[in-house]
């Protein structure tokens, strides 16, 4: 318990029999529960963690491997049925230092933010011991998950050492929730609807010889696409649905504005390009003003989304549900 509240810490596992018992027993004297959840990993996982003899720790096994997220949603669910007031993520291979659970929920403790999660990108030093494809990866999907959450001030959206009140845990629909390595980005998203407040903590990760299951190939072909998705829905929860706000209305308008010019543009162009007939002054502005007037729409309501993202210390409690 710290300053009053119970900590739950969830640590999904999967093919980590090498390094789980370290992060155990590193856990702070203030973490209650320590919930193990094993992803159905083909290694001796389940019995390394077994062997411990932990007093707070709950072990959970998958018959069937879920993915990280799937993992989470089953030790979330189990960190909610004992009533933890706090309830933190950190994975079980080593990367992330349970010792700095601490600091990782002093955003939370000092009721500046609802979740908070691990920065790595604050330490320039350490960006350096960062595998180079995994790098890169992550700044390309800082940027398209900074549009599709709205939480333009978050970097590292892939850091997994993240931290939740347990009120606001039960208003996300925990069934739902993304079952692969999309499952923070997936957090994100399905928070700013919520309108829950996110702080960085600045922490390093500790590398080591382990391998990534995450392929930064794959995820920068994957993820785009479930971003986008990830970004109209919560453009309807949070900009329709709750409240009509412009943001909605000048994305969505901006957007067929835009679509319209450039599809029309491009058919005038198509058309007449082959066979060397000028395009008239006429059909081409009526193809460059909705681009122009489309795309205006679009930057303001990205202006506006930016300044409605729920920031630490703002006067946003996470009171919404979806």
């Amino acid at each position: 318990m710290i300053e009053g509240r119970t900590v739950a810490v969830v640590i999904p596992a999967y093919r980590v029999e090498r390094t789980i018992a370290g992060v155990v027993r590193e856990m702070p004297d203030f973490v209650d529960r320590i919930i193990v959840v094993d992803d159905a990993s083909p290694d001796t996982t389940s019995e390394v963690v077994g062997a411990l003899g932990e007093a707070r720790l709950r072990l959970v096994r998958h018959s069937r491997n879920l993915g990280v997220g799937g993992a989470m949603a089953t030790g979330f669910g189990v960190a909610l049925e004992v009533g933890s007031d706090l309830v933190v993520k950190c994975d079980g291979d080593g990367q992330m230092d349970p010792r700095d659970i601490g600091a990782l929920l002093r955003p939370i403790l000092a009721d500046r933010a609802e979740y908070s999660k691990g920065c790595r990108f604050h330490h320039f030093r350490d960006l350096s011991a960062m595998p180079r494809a995994r790098l890169g990866g992550n700044i390309a999907l800082t940027f398209l998950t900074k549009f599709a959450s709205g939480y333009w001030h978050v970097l590292d959206p892939q850091n997994g050492f993240v931290a939740i009140r347990g009120d606001v845990l039960r208003r996300l629909p925990l069934e739902r929730l993304a079952r692969g390595y999309f499952f923070e980005n997936d957090m994100l998203i399905r928070l700013n609807a919520l309108e829950a407040r996110v702080e960085d903590v600045p922490l390093p990760s500790r590398y080591g010889d382990e391998t990534s299951s995450l392929r930064p190939g794959r995820a920068l072909v994957e993820f785009p696409f479930r971003l986008v998705g990830g970004f109209f829905r919560r453009l309807f929860w949070r900009y329709l649905f709750y409240d009509v706000s412009p943001v909605a209305l000048f994305f969505l308008s901006g957007t067929i504005l835009f679509l319209f010019g450039t599809i029309f543009g491009a058919y005038h162009w198509i058309r007449n390009a082959p066979r060397n007939v000028p395009t008239p002054t006429g059909t081409v502005m009526a193809a460059a003003m909705p681009i122009i007037l489309g795309f205006q729409l679009i930057l303001q309501a990205i202006v506006l989304d930016v300044q409605n993202s729920p920031r630490a210390g703002s006067d946003r409690r996470g009171d919404r549900t979806d």
